[in-house]
């Protein structure tokens, strides 16, 4: 089941009631008392859902719904924003930038770390939410919230420094940190609260404003964390809209947008570059990742078991930072297998508000169809599970988006399983040998997001992290 619209005038709350923030198919605007206007705020309610533009709540006459991953079942109606509402978002975060540019660096601190303990006092409300809509466990959504308020407090304190290059008689050259201008924040599905913190973060604390634009199968929190954010920032610093597919070339394509940040897919990086060339945006992409983890034979396989299973599967393996082909080395590779499986086993998979579980649903209808094609390739390339392995019946997707963790035994370096990203709970384990050998097949990805090497010796780890090519290497 994917995401559905429509067009009835009508906003649903998470109970399946109407609600009557839209009349007569027009775009119903109500005040969230931001700011503290007269000294007062609004308690956030977590059942009804609009855009947030200019510290207002806008409803649309279209409005669409996404769906519980662990049982499909649909969760309440969410705006369906117009190239108008794109306009009078855009119009507002230019209205506020100056005045936020000029506001000191000081107190856009001190209103970030408000706005993270404004999100610590609703935690329980956007842990819940955040179960609801994207399907992780419960702990996982109440540790994406602690990381998220981690990097707001982060960002609040940094240091914008002014460099003096030259400094002499004729000139004195400074090399500053200034404000672009209206920024816009593309979060995808995975971790919406977090990822939107850490556009939010330094876009705001350097003096820029800011438009969010959820995922549209994770809509909900980002509405709320922008609805939240009324209440700390002036009109127009944080705004926040829901749409469909087509909202985010209009954020990319508007000529008073100065700024994209993006984290996504590769192949949509691609689109949102190609778009943001036509107005010559600033972009920042942080796309897919294939990360390759090498296992030295000198660990300690028991202490090092546990970390490495949380890494492979957390999320449901949703991670584009996670580990997705892990590399042991030949004269470990059995008692590591072994040891690997049996802590895989232990993880539970169920709907992430049992307190049990680890492992949840995939996330939405999409990525639930490549990762099941995946799991049929199985069977087709004669690839060996070590664990699982196991095509959910055609029925099961009704049922929940779930899949039981896999763990393939050494298949060929060229299959698909090895050198295309799953993002889902299927991991490869390859044996190893020769150095040189394992490094270029680490670095043979057109993926380089991260990777990492597990040594006990830290000569030997610090020398094979030097040759990887990834950004983030541990």
């Amino acid at each position: 089941m994917s995401p559905s619209a429509t067009s009835n005038g009508d906003s649903n709350d998470v109970n399946g009631h109407q609600s009557d923030h839209l009349s007569n198919g027009t775009t119903v605007t109500t005040s969230t008392k931001s700011n503290g206007v007269n000294g007062h705020t609004q308690k956030l309610e977590f059942t009804t859902f609009c855009n947030i533009i200019n510290n207002e709540r806008c409803c649309t006459s279209k409005t669409r719904h996404n769906i519980n991953p662990a049982t499909t079942e649909p969760n309440a109606e969410v705006p369906v924003s117009t190239r108008e509402d794109v306009d009078k978002a855009v119009a507002a975060a230019r209205a506020a930038f100056k005045p936020w540019a000029n506001t000191p660096v000081e107190q856009r601190g001190e209103k970030l770390r408000a706005f993270a303990e404004a999100i610590e006092s609703y935690k329980d409300d956007f842990a819940r939410l955040l179960t609801l809509e994207q399907g992780k466990p419960l702990a996982q959504s109440y540790q994406e919230i602690s990381m998220a308020n981690t990097w707001l407090r982060a960002f609040s304190v940094m240091k914008l420094p002014e460099d003096i290059i030259e400094d002499n008689e004729e000139r004195q050259v400074i090399n500053r940190f200034t404000p672009l201008g209206v920024a816009a924040g593309i979060v995808p599905w995975n971790y919406p609260i977090l990822l939107a913190a850490g556009k939010i973060a330094p876009a705001l604390y350097t003096g820029n404003t800011m438009i969010i634009k959820p995922s549209p199968y994770t809509p909900y929190c980002d509405l709320k964390l922008a609805e939240l954010g009324a209440q700390i920032f002036p009109p127009g610093v944080l705004q926040a809209l829901s749409g469909e597919e087509d909202l985010g070339p209009m954020l990319t394509e508007h000529p008073d947008i100065d700024k994209i940040a993006f984290t996504g897919s590769s192949a949509t990086g691609k689109k949102v570059m190609a778009s943001a060339a036509s107005t010559l945006k600033r972009v920042t992409l942080e796309l897919g990742g294939n990360d390759p983890a090498i296992i030295c034979d000198d660990v300690d396989i028991d202490a090092i078991i546990p970390k490495l299973t949380i890494l492979s599967f957390l999320c449901c393996s949703q991670i584009c930072m996670m580990i997705k082909r892990l590399y042991v080395h030949s004269s470990i590779y059995p008692r590591f297998l072994s040891a690997f499986t049996a802590q895989t086993r232990t993880l539970p998979v169920c709907p992430g508000n049992n307190p049990e579980t680890f492992i949840g649903p995939v996330q939405n209808s999409m990525q639930y169809a490549k990762v099941h094609d995946l799991y049929t390739q199985i069977d087709k390339q004669g690839w060996t599970p070590a664990l699982g392995g196991r095509v959910p019946d055609a029925d099961a997707a009704g049922k929940g988006y779930f899949f039981e963790p896999t763990i393939i035994d050494n298949p060929p370096a060229d299959s698909r399983i090895v050198t295309e990203e799953p993002f889902g709970p299927i991991l490869p384990v390859l044996k190893w040998d020769d150095e040189d050998a394992v490094i270029a097949a680490a670095n043979d990805s057109k993926m380089g997001l991260g990777a990492s090497v597990w040594s006990n010796d830290l000569e030997r780890a610090t020398r094979m992290a030097k040759r990887l090519e990834a950004g983030s290497v541990w």
